[in-house]
Parts: C-alpha cells; structure tokens; sequence
C-alpha cells in the first residue's frame, strides 16, 4: 500500500464529508437505532496470546517482564527469549478447528445482536488480512481472514458484524524485550512486529512520552484500512487513546468513519473508555464495571465470562451465568447495552465452560427477550436493597441480590418486572407501582390492567393497594431473574 496516497485518502474523505475532524462537527453524530435496540452483543479476545493460554491477553508484555510469572514460564516451558520470543507463536497459531459458521451459530442461539471480534490486539498481531502489515492472519499463522469469514456468517443471521482494536497501546507493549537479552532488538522500523518497543509510561505519568508521528499515522491507517475492508458497524477503542497526543488522530478516524458510513449508508458507532472522545460524539464504555444509576445517555459494560483472563488460559475462573443475566438486566435497566467476552482456543474451538455460559443466556433471553431487546429505559430503574458499586474493575465480586431487587424496563404496551432472585413462596411487592404515594418512590398513576409471567402459564393473583403491586403465584419458580409483563394504561 502506499501510505501517503492512503493518508491522502483520508484527508479527502474528511474535507468532502459532513463529518469534519473537529468536535463541533463530530457532535452532530447520531446514536444508530439498532445498536439501542440491540442490547446484548458478543466480545472475542482470539489471538497469539491463545496459544500459550497463560496468564492472560497481556502475555506478550508479561512475558518480556523479568521476574514476573510469564517471564518465568516462558523459560520453562519454551526456553530462553533470544531464542523463541513471542513470534515464535505465530507458526503455533493454526486455528485448524476455527469454523466461523459453528461460532455465527452459537452467538445466534445466545441471543447476541451485535459480536465484536478483537481486530488487532496490543501484541501487534492482526487478526484480518491487510495489506499495512504482513504479520497478519491471513498471510501468517492460520492464514485465513478471520474478521472476514465471520462478518460473512454473521451476515447470514442479521448479527452486526463489530471489531475492536487495541493497537495504539503496541506503542510500548513490547518495550521491556530490550531490557536484556531477548529476540526484541534494535533495530526496529516500520512494519516490523515488534516495532516500535518504546519504554512503558511509568503509572505515575501514562501520557509521556507521547507516541511519535509515524506511529500514529500508521495507527490511523489501520483502524480506518478496518472500516474500508470490513465496514464493521461498531469500533470499539482501548484505554491509551485517551492520551492527548492521539486526540488530533481520533477525530480525524470518528470524521472518516462517520462519513464512510453515511456514503454506505450505515449507521455505526464508536466505544470509548475515560474522556477520549467529547461526550455526545461517541458511546462511553465501562470496562468490567457498570453505572450504579439509570442515565439520560446510552451506554456500555464490556466485561468477560472469566473473572482472570478476557483470553482463554488453563485455569480460568469463570462466573455463573445466573449473575451475568443479572448483570445484563440491571444494565439494560439503566440504558445501557452489555457486551460480553469469550476467549476461544488456539485451535479455533470455544471451551465449553463459555459454550455453556452463552448457552444458558441464550435459553432465558428466548423466553424473557422481549424486556431486553427494543426496550426503553421506565421513570425508575429499580428497586431493593442491593446497589451496584459504580466504576471500572468491579466485577469480580458477586452481586447478591433479594427478592425484593427489581428492574424495570418498557416496552411497548407493557411495563416489565424482573426479579432478580425469585423467592421460594412466590409472592412479590412491587412498591414502585403502589397505588398511593405511601412509598418515597415516585408515585405510577397508570392503570395496572393485567399481569402475566414470562415463560409461565400460570396466571398469577394480584393486588394493588396503597402499599405495593402485591403478585402472588403457587408455580413459578426460577434460579433466574423473573419477569413480570405488566399491561398497562
């Protein structure tokens, strides 16, 4: 490819679309209906780093690391850095079983809307065919496009074909190779894997040195070569673009995307972490973490079946499906939209304990869908005892919710109940619905015309007074969350 004709390109696409690279302009950028309507959406952390499934994604740093645990198993399992390093994983990566129509197939019975594959990590490896870098899937490794075939299955199913990147972080990803005697030397140009090797930010200053120009101008050509290639419908960016130095290079890819979509006619969003985009020009995501309160604002969690790893490793530890539909619940409650990692094998089968996960959300969102899917957010969220810790990083610890924990979502006609823990008597109160205000809650004037229970025949009896909706059932009894269907006037 010719970069300069390419960089070229992109500065045309810019100056003759209605998207310019600025925020003033950027904030005429509209949220796309059906990402609202959508959900629920599939993450997949799939690469080099799946091959020695140690530690987690960031093997590729760890390992490099001297004293650190995957520095230690790497020279006990593979032998001394200057003579097999993380290239040396490439030849290893055959993705012999990868089939992207059993993965479309799965993802489908889910219930996901939207999957978003991991285009390039910070390792530097791309997972797609590209003509910027020939350290890539398709001339590499399994020598497949993988982005490509699974955008064709998931075309066949109506799934939204997404893709993120975490490329701008490869900047110093792989900087500490240089530090002794490792396969990482100088020197390193351009297009090279591991180029360019730049010291780490120390934690008490993540935003010096800043990355240089060639980098970043490569950064940009293949998030946007993603866009031209695959025409995904979400870009979703890691934590480091927040950094000031990359600001001026955002927008011109949100410009370019945005303006690329409206010529294809698409409606496409990009995921942000921090305050790396102008709030308005994108959509804010929450890595492993949630809003403890309903927001006016459309917004993201992205976190993982497993509480160690987003990659798959020998000893992950993952979490009960029970507490991801929880999650999703409350979240979807809240005017947010879950997406939710797996980590495949090397090999290119999914383990079964995430085969298993997707599975059981897949059987409760086909009874129970219709409170998630193309609902809007009521005049509350919730109800009950338990609160959800708001910020990043505190999904490992589990939730315990009550019986008298309820999220509510509309849709329609109809006002939705969930229960999030479904108690052994059946009976319920509902105070948010009381037919007076005795509660502090914002008093329903609506009238209450029917009741019914997702996924049950049984017609429950109900009662409301000054107290609470009081819903009493003999049958319905569930390990998950419980949704009542409330008609309403």
């Amino acid at each position: 490819m010719d970069k300069q004709k390419y960089l070229a390109e992109i500065d045309r696409v810019i100056a003759e679309g209605k998207f310019k690279d600025s925020w003033d302009s950027l904030s005429q950028y509209k949220l796309p209906d059906w990402y609202k309507n959508a959900k629920f959406g599939i993450f997949i952390h799939w690469g080099l780093y799946s091959v020695p499934a140690f530690g987690n994604e960031w093997y590729s740093r760890n390992m490099y690391i001297q004293g650190s645990k995957e520095y230690e198993h790497h020279i006990k399992t593979y032998g001394p850095h200057k003579d097999f390093g993380y290239k040396d994983f490439i030849p290893m990566f055959n993705a012999e079983k990868f089939d992207a129509e059993e993965w479309a197939q799965l993802f489908e019975t889910a219930g996901a809307r939207y999957v978003m594959p991991v285009a390039e990590h910070h390792d530097g490896f791309q997972m797609y065919k590209s003509e910027l870098s020939h350290f890539n899937a398709y001339e590499m490794g399994p020598k497949r496009d993988i982005l490509g075939e699974l955008g064709e299955s998931f075309e066949k199913r109506g799934i939204q074909l997404c893709a993120s990147t975490h490329r701008i972080e490869h900047w110093f990803f792989m900087g500490h190779g240089k530090g002794f005697d490792s396969d990482i030397k100088e020197p390193l140009v351009s297009g090279d894997f591991y180029w360019p090797a730049m010291p780490e930010p120390d934690h008490q200053d993540l935003f010096s040195p800043d990355p240089s120009q060639e980098f970043l101008e490569d950064w940009l050509m293949r998030t946007c070569e993603i866009v031209d290639r695959y025409r995904p419908k979400i870009i979703y960016f890691d934590w480091w673009i927040h950094h000031s130095a990359v600001k001026p290079y955002l927008k011109k890819f949100a410009a370019y995307y945005y303006n690329r979509a409206a010529e294809w006619n698409m409606e496409v969003a990009i995921n942000y972490k921090h305050d790396a985009f102008m709030f308005g020009t994108a959509v804010v995501d929450i890595e492993r973490g949630q809003f403890a309160d309903q927001k006016p604002y459309f917004w993201q969690t992205d976190t993982t079946v497993a509480k160690n790893s987003w990659c798959y490793t020998k000893n992950n530890s993952y979490k009960a499906a029970k507490d991801i539909i929880c999650d999703l619940v409350d979240i979807v409650s809240k005017n947010g939209s879950l997406l939710l990692n797996i980590g495949p094998k090397a090999d290119g089968t999914i383990p079964k304990e995430d085969k298993e996960i997707l599975l059981e959300i897949g059987v409760w969102l086909k009874v129970n869908g219709e409170s998630i899917y193309n609902s809007k957010v009521w005049r509350v969220a919730e109800e009950g005892p338990t609160k959800i810790e708001e910020g990043q990083f505190t999904d490992s610890k589990t939730k315990v919710f009550t019986s008298e924990d309820i999220r509510f979502t509309v849709n329609g006609s109809y006002l939705y109940a969930t229960v999030m823990n479904f108690p052994d008597d059946g009976k319920i109160k509902i105070y948010s619905l009381a037919n007076k205000n005795a509660s502090k809650l914002p008093h329903f004037h609506g009238i209450v015309k029917d009741i019914s229970v997702l996924g049950f025949d049984e017609e429950p009896v109900w009662e409301r007074t000054e107290h609470a909706l009081v819903i009493s059932t003999e049958k319905v009894r569930s390990e998950k969350p419980v949704v009542f269907k409330i008609l309403v006037d």
